[in-house]
């Protein structure tokens, strides 16, 4: 067994514990969702106030919740489909809301530029979500491109405890926006080869994609 498949296995083994801990505790796994989103909101207050190593293992605690309230709701038979919106919803209000504690730092101390930076990451952040949730009322499935949550989650993590948040957020920044011009391209293709399948049945040719 390789080292990093030991270290898999031991956070895999205390994941499942915890699962089994909260699942006797009865607690629904809606109410772990919304405390995730109320650390991810202290983490944006330490962020707010400069203290990015505190925010960034606040960050980690609160991605602990993200990690386990499915798994409790599997476990305990309360999976719903109003769980998984709930649960896309918070989400996203706990992305936001770090980006917005990180809006008020840099405001706190006049650096302009990367309150831009800032925004711009905010809008791919969010626009990543969108394209795939628009994209889908088109085609089946459309989760391609790199950067998804887990990925921004742990590139903020990294940037709040090693003191590079600038350096994360122009890579956020990048990523992030070509993950959704990558979805518009992979959509616009999916869209295309239905069409042309159900062409010759629909003599005309099917419905544009929107």
């Amino acid at each position: 067994m390789t080292f990093t498949r030991g270290i898999g296995v031991v956070c895999g083994a205390i994941i499942d514990r915890i699962v089994r801990w909260l699942a006797l505790s009865r607690i629904h796994p809606n109410v772990l969702t919304f405390l995730g989103l109320v650390i991810n909101i202290w983490a944006a207050w330490l962020f707010s106030k400069g203290s990015f190593k505190w925010a960034g293992a606040v960050v980690i605690g609160a991605g602990l919740f993200d990690m386990v309230d499915g798994r409790v709701a599997r476990a305990t038979h309360q999976v719903t489909r109003f769980g998984g919106f709930f649960d896309s919803v918070m989400d996203r209000y706990s992305d936001l809301a770090l980006y917005m504690g990180l809006l008020v730092y840099y405001a706190s101390i006049n650096r302009y530029f990367y309150i831009i930076l800032t925004a711009i990451v905010m809008t791919g952040s969010v626009m990543i979500s969108y394209t795939r949730s628009r994209a889908e009322n088109a085609i089946p499935k459309c989760k391609v491109g790199f950067l998804e949550r887990p990925e921004r989650v742990v590139l903020i993590i990294i940037g709040a405890l090693f003191d590079r948040m600038a350096a994360t957020l122009w890579v956020i920044a990048v990523l992030s926006n070509l993950t959704v011009v990558h979805r518009m391209i992979y959509t616009w293709q999916e869209c295309k080869k239905m069409e042309g399948a159900t062409a010759p049945l629909g003599g005309a040719g099917g419905a544009a994609c929107p």
